[in-house]
């Protein structure tokens, strides 16, 4: 499966499977059903959320390796 970037949307990464969300409820991001989600990038919704997107990116890179 191809690397999640930071320039993919949060709607795109669980469009390629809906089971990671908890690895989002995990850095803090609870509203992933709100609009904002559809068109906001990995890298935005990190800076949002006080996140270091290189963290992000790992663990949901991690997370479709073991897929």
């Amino acid at each position: 499966m191809a690397a999640v970037t930071k320039d993919m949307t949060i709607f795109e990464v669980i469009q390629k499977d809906g089971d990671v969300v908890p690895v989002f409820f995990g850095f803090g991001m609870h509203c992933l059903g709100c609009p904002i989600s559809r068109g906001e990038t990995i890298e935005q919704a990190a800076a949002a959320h006080g996140v270091a997107v290189e963290d992000m990116l790992a663990e949901l890179n991690d997370y479709f390796d073991g897929k």
